[in-house]
């Protein structure tokens, strides 16, 4: 688990438009609120999107911005930002790296099978790129809101 203090994980993903993302385009601008979630188009995954969208102008206000991490690919990611207007970047990690480098992968068994699935989780990075907040295991549902609160506090 990542630790709060700490430097955030660099990364480049490239979002729905297959334009390349950085955490360090955002250096000495935003803060960043970097959440991964399970898969575009499941309910929670959906609920979440949409509750993060609602409060994108908040988040803007306390100068940050919301970026979610999932392992759908660019295509799919575009289609989910249409159909459900999603107002922030949606990066594609197909290949879980950065999942794994923010240790957000956990081993569960799948039809009988190990597999590696995402734990919803969340980190708010500073302008600097340090984690000033870090949770796993979140509950979709009211999160987008929470973690306004947390940024208000920062």
């Amino acid at each position: 688990m990542l630790q709060v203090g700490k430097p955030a994980p660099a990364f480049t993903l490239p979002n729905a438009d297959m334009d390349d993302v950085s955490l360090a385009d955002f250096a000495g601008r935003n803060r960043v609120v970097l959440y991964f979630y399970i898969k575009d188009g499941s309910p929670g995954c959906t609920q979440e999107a949409i509750e993060f969208t609602e409060l994108t102008d908040a988040f803007k206000a306390y100068d940050a911005i919301v970026m979610g991490v999932a392992g759908d690919d660019c295509l799919t990611h575009a289609d989910f930002r249409d159909h459900h207007g999603i107002a922030f970047e949606l990066l594609s990690d197909t290949e879980g790296e950065l999942g794994r480098r923010y240790a957000v992968l956990q081993a569960r068994e799948v039809n009988g099978a190990m597999r590696q699935c995402v734990q919803r989780s969340t980190f708010i990075i500073d302008k600097k790129g340090i984690i000033r907040h870090a949770q796993y295991g979140v509950t979709p549902r009211g999160h987008a809101r929470e973690i306004l609160a947390i940024v208000k506090k920062l």
